[in-house]
């Protein structure tokens, strides 16, 4: 595997373990403050490895962390540069701004994910004293 197959799967992997993050704690969050909390529910019934996800937040949060720090460095790390052949050249720019829309995306989702299990309930709470 070639060195930037390899940073465009971690990119890719990191997107993914991050939505990971965003539907155990995000969604259903988000379903049962706009009232939806039956569709809550069927989700859980259909799909009961959610709950586990729930249950270990900690761990899903950390894992998908970790694995976007190592997107972020695979990505940005020092001495990483593009080869000289011009066609290798535009491909190698076409890779890099994807796997920077993917890390974006990553983090986004992660963080809108740590936001959801963490902070928005304490937030409700302050608010409503």
């Amino acid at each position: 595997m070639t060195q930037r197959k390899a940073e465009t799967a971690v990119g890719v992997g990191a997107l993914l373990l991050s939505s990971g993050s965003l539907i155990c704690c995000a969604l259903p969050i988000l379903l049962v403050s706009a009232g939806l909390g039956a569709s809550v529910a069927a989700l859980t019934s259909a799909a009961p490895r959610l709950v586990t996800l729930s249950v270990h937040k900690a761990w899903v949060f950390a894992i998908s962390g970790i694995a976007i720090a190592g997107a972020a460095f695979a990505l940005y790390r020092p001495g990483r540069a593009c080869p000289t052949d011009s066609q290798l050249a535009v491909l190698c720019a076409r890779t890099d701004r994807w796997n920077r829309i993917a890390l974006t995306l990553a983090v986004a989702i992660w963080l809108l994910g740590l936001s959801a299990a963490y902070l928005w309930l304490p937030i409700r709470r302050w608010l409503d004293v």
